[in-house]
């Protein structure tokens, strides 16, 4: 009798352990997600997809230590800004997003410019927008790539000869950053 109520205490705790750790294990991978609408929740979802890709690929020794670690980093940094794009515009829409470490830069301009002189809004090359740094693990320099109609527009507005368009906000490593719906027209002397 004592026996089988031990057997009885023990499957109940166990299962409402299963249920609990099902429960949490929602909520974590949701994070939230259903505050946004269809087209955010896409891409976060996408995220934990790459992000359970790069789990996998190191979990079969396919790849560095290191390569693991930046890219999760830079995983959580596209999460960070994507949320943070959402929340403070209250749209169901997210440009096209690119972290990139600093010895990065190179990957996305072919004359990389120096993040100390970045200013948040910034227009470079008429490609991408700066939208600030985050420091997950390391710091990460977010762009936001423009769309064909916002890249005719700048080139319709002209640009300086280095083909930046600045907006006024400074920022540097680990700041944070609110995407400039518009550039501030430059006008060359």
């Amino acid at each position: 009798m004592v026996n089988l109520r031990l057997r009885f205490c023990g499957i109940t705790a166990t299962v409402l352990l299963t249920c609990v750790c099902s429960l949490a294990a929602t909520q974590a991978g949701g994070g939230g997600d259903e505050a946004f609408g269809p087209v955010v929740r896409a891409y976060l979802g996408y995220l934990r997809n790459e992000q359970e890709v790069v789990d996998d690929r190191v979990s079969r020794h396919e790849v560095s230590v290191a390569y693991y670690r930046r890219n999760s980093n830079r995983i959580r940094a596209l999460r960070q800004m994507a949320i943070r794009i959402a929340r403070d515009s209250g749209n169901d829409y997210l440009p096209e997003l690119e972290a990139v470490a600093r010895d990065e830069l190179g990957l996305l301009f072919a004359r990389p410019p120096r993040p100390e002189t970045l200013l948040v809004g910034e227009v470079l090359r008429n490609t991408f927008r700066f939208l600030g740094t985050l420091r997950s693990g390391e710091v990460f320099y977010v762009f936001a790539r423009l769309d064909p109609y916002e890249q005719s527009d700048l080139m319709g507005k002209g640009v300086d000869k280095s083909g930046i368009s600045r907006a006024p906000t400074r920022t540097g490593p680990g700041t944070g950053a609110k995407s400039a719906t518009r550039s501030r027209r430059v006008t060359s002397p």
